[in-house]
């Protein structure tokens, strides 16, 4: 067996990779490792899919331990690398299952994730996201068949009492969202206050490498007047606003006149309102994306819009 097979599970492993890392990047690194250790690898394996996806989660348990570190020291909000998972080309889901698995790959879902250990994240996303058999699961992260179900059962539990809650009708969702973007590309509050719930929040992550809100920003009025603002700011200077589907929800990709990335907007919508925006605007979690525009410039070259 050759790239051919490999290729054929690619998909499958960075999905697995992505959950538990949070990081388009390393998950990416995490599938690479993979293959060089499987073409290294003398075992002929029953199972290539079971070979695989156990060295995948064994380095990405490996890379998270020491990116656990790196994030409890991390300037602002931590927020995961945005996916785009309305793109064959970038999205990575397996076809067959995209939509089954978009809410496990939402960001408040990876958030969630974040609570867990290294143990608990691989034994609830091998079993309740990819349902691996719990003597795969305990072979792969090294622990007895019991003891794997109750880092699976503790996992779970975790992940259901801060559970997300989307919008299921994803026409409607859609459509709010172009309002939402539309409005926020000419300045229009009036609109953006219709379509934000009363106590919405923003939480932005620049990683102290770019402009960002260090604190939550909260309520529908402070909400829709910073959005409002922020248009009528850069809506003239070339703002593009590309709307996309961002890990599984409503989003849309900021670019500048040239077309370079300045940051990615992932909305969570429920009850026909916006309950939650996250704006990942960090230079580094968006490279994957494309060349990505100096944040800092553009403040800076920007005039001030109208107060309203």
């Amino acid at each position: 067996m050759g790239i051919e097979e490999f290729e054929q599970l690619r998909p499958l492993l960075f999905s697995i990779a992505y959950r538990i890392l949070g990081s388009v990047s390393e998950a990416e690194d995490a599938v690479q490792e993979t293959w060089l250790r499987y073409d290294a690898s003398t075992t002929v394996p029953i199972s290539l899919k079971s070979f695989l996806s156990a060295i995948v989660t064994r380095v990405s348990i490996d890379v998270l331990r020491s990116a656990r570190v790196r994030r409890e020291s991390y300037v602002g909000h931590w927020l995961p690398e945005p996916l785009l998972t309305d793109d064959a080309a970038t999205s990575y889901l397996d076809p067959e299952r995209a939509a089954e698995l978009a809410d496990s790959l939402s960001m408040a879902a990876l958030l969630l994730l974040e609570r867990l250990s290294p143990e608990q994240r691989a034994a609830f996303v091998l079993h309740d996201v990819f349902a691996f058999p719990f003597d795969e699961v305990a072979e792969v992260i090294g622990r007895s068949e019991a003891a794997s179900r109750q880092l699976a059962s503790r996992a779970r539990k975790l992940m259901e009492e801060g559970r997300p809650r989307f919008d299921v009708d994803r026409r409607e969702r859609d459509e709010l969202a172009a309002r939402f973007f539309d409005a926020l590309t000419v300045g229009d509050v009036d609109e953006l206050r219709e379509l934000l719930a009363a106590d919405v929040e923003v939480y932005g992550d620049g990683g102290g490498k770019a402009p960002q809100w260090m604190r939550v920003v909260a309520g529908r009025e402070n909400v829709a007047r910073m959005w409002a603002g922020l248009g009528q700011r850069f809506g003239g200077s070339g703002l593009q606003v590309d709307r996309h589907e961002v890990n599984g929800q409503a989003g849309a990709v900021f670019r500048d006149a040239e077309g370079r990335v300045i940051n990615v907007v992932a909305l969570d919508v429920l009850e026909g309102r916006i309950q939650v925006i996250r704006s990942v605007i960090n230079p580094d979690k968006l490279r994957h994306l494309g060349p990505v525009a100096d944040a800092w410039a553009l403040m800076r070259d920007t005039p001030r819009g109208r107060d309203d």
